[in-house]
């Protein structure tokens, strides 16, 4: 089948359409022939050897994608051949045909294309996990969202409105903030021109923010150590800076605050039937209209390294959907 092949960690530019075997599904995977699989920035840290884990190489990146149940492992019993679904795994989306566990996988609600379904599990459900499971935030709490404009950070801005946040939206430049407001931040901060803390204090007054939700870690995550509120949530998400903060632990004690850790894959697998029904509850609000994914741009498969760029040049609004049938 054809795919696109990380040979070795030394990033997008090196990666290649190639050949690989067809993957056969255990017994409680499904097969899927992929019709469209989204770009994200752990694909992107995967491949320059980045992530916390590392795949035995030649392997095919992509960690969601949606299309057609081709086959069905012995034991599973959600899905069938012909079905539409939305799958997720760490590898393996970059490619016209993918295995993904039946517990990481959800049948497509009507009318719903591939393209936006490629983009809705990891991001909504990663904000979902973080901000209910985790943070289990409360009706008129503040919660302060970094890389607003992203894939996950917007999926956390769209989803605070409907839980009845307070969205204070972070953005690395100007032209993201009336995209960010589109999808309900009240307020915005571009970190990179304005002074953060003065910010921050000057919208709480003084007080901090009850949650943070920070995928960018480095400088940001320790200035947010120093701007939380009383009680309130500070939860790494991920690190796309590249950098891995450090905070001093007398600053949650002195604000009884608390870091808040956030892997929502780990948690999926580790808790399948959990993250099923959050699954569900995302595939009502999506046919319901009550969430709504943004596609940057739709690439065919051929153009990976282009939507690679983008995502580390810091470009991209929402995700990029590589459509590959």
């Amino acid at each position: 089948m054809r795919a696109v092949l990380c040979r070795a960690f030394t990033g997008a530019e090196d990666l290649c359409i190639g050949e690989m075997p067809e993957p056969k599904p255990s017994s409680d995977e499904i097969l899927v022939e992929v019709h469209a699989a989204s770009v994200s920035f752990m694909d992107h840290l995967l491949v320059s050897g980045r992530y916390q884990m590392r795949p035995s190489t030649p392997f095919v990146p992509g960690t969601e994608a949606a299309g057609i149940v081709l086959s069905v492992g012995e034991n599973v019993t959600r899905f069938q051949p012909g079905d539409r679904v939305a799958c997720w795994g760490w590898t393996g989306g970059y490619a016209e045909r993918m295995i993904a566990k039946e517990t990481t996988s959800v049948r497509l609600p009507v009318g719903i294309a591939f393209e936006t379904a490629a983009t809705v599990w990891h991001n909504y459900g990663t904000a979902h996990y973080a901000l209910v499971e985790r943070a289990q935030a409360r009706f008129g709490e503040t919660v302060f969202i970094t890389g607003a404009a992203g894939g996950v950070g917007l999926a956390a801005v769209d989803l605070a409105g409907h839980l009845g946040l307070r969205v204070v939206a972070g953005v690395g430049s100007d032209d993201k903030a009336g995209f960010v407001r589109g999808y309900g931040a009240g307020d915005v901060i571009n970190y990179r021109s304005e002074d953060l803390p003065e910010r921050i204090k000057s919208l709480t007054g003084g007080e901090g923010v009850d949650i943070c939700f920070d995928t960018v870690g480095g400088a940001i995550f320790e200035q947010m150590a120093r701007l939380m509120r009383w009680g309130g949530r500070l939860m790494p998400i991920g690190f796309t800076s590249g950098q891995i903060p450090s905070v001093p632990m007398n600053l949650p004690l002195l604000k009884n605050y608390s870091l808040v850790g956030v892997y929502a894959g780990a948690w999926t697998e580790k808790f399948p039937e959990q993250a099923a029904r959050v699954n569900d509850v995302l595939a009502r609000l999506l046919t319901e209209g009550r969430i709504r994914p943004h596609i940057d741009r739709i690439l065919p498969l051929e153009h990976v390294k282009d939507a690679m760029r983008a995502l580390a040049d810091r470009t991209v609004h929402g995700r990029i959907v590589l459509k590959i049938r």
